[in-house]
């Protein structure tokens, strides 16, 4: 995103989203809280077991951890500033910035999928690859792997936080040449 397209609307007559830099372990008080407000929020939340000695407990955690999303609702900034766990509302030149509906829907699409899903840390480089089938079709994101899992990372590059789920690796085709690739990395192609 360009710094010109902070304050713009991304999509034809489509409303924007921001994001709201909350309090550490607030952002369910803080969508509460402007949900009672009028302002329409989103929260992804994903499933997490934490385990202690004695038991082990699900818990529902956000997947941006520090983050809420609202939809519009600039003009009424200060209502959604004062609101008790709200830092401040993510922005850049003094003007809130405008996140991608295409970055949303992708995390929509994760958190719908009902795959296994978990906070993952931001990734700047590696292979970018597009999901070819099934709940994931067409959702773009990089591939990493962990104990032996392939998993799709989605990234929310304003905010340097990502998301990952597991993907058959089989079901991903690589978006950039091979070549691409290396020169990216800085690596000579014919090397």
């Amino acid at each position: 995103m360009r710094a010109g397209e902070m304050g713009e609307r991304h999509e034809a007559g489509a409303p924007n989203w921001h994001a709201i830099f909350t309090r550490h372990q607030h952002e369910k008080a803080v969508a509460s809280a402007l949900s009672g407000k009028g302002h329409e929020i989103y929260l992804p939340l994903y499933l997490s077991v934490r385990k202690w000695q004695d038991r082990a407990k699900q818990l529902w955690l956000p997947l941006f951890p520090g983050y809420v999303f609202v939809r519009e609702g600039m003009d009424r900034q200060f209502q959604i500033v004062t609101t008790p766990g709200v830092i401040h509302v993510v922005g850049w030149g003094g003007r809130p910035a405008v996140v991608p509906q295409s970055q949303l829907n992708a995390v929509r699409q994760i958190i719908e999928s009902c795959l296994p899903v978990e906070a993952h840390p931001y990734l700047e480089c590696g292979e970018r690859v597009r999901v070819k089938a099934g709940p994931l079709a067409g959702l773009e994101g990089i591939l990493t792997r962990k104990k032996g899992t392939a998993r799709l990372v989605v990234s929310m590059e304003m905010l340097g936080r990502s998301a990952a789920v597991e993907v058959d690796i089989f079901n991903v085709e690589r978006i950039r040449p091979y070549a691409v690739l290396m020169i990216a990395r800085g690596i000579s192609a014919t090397a």
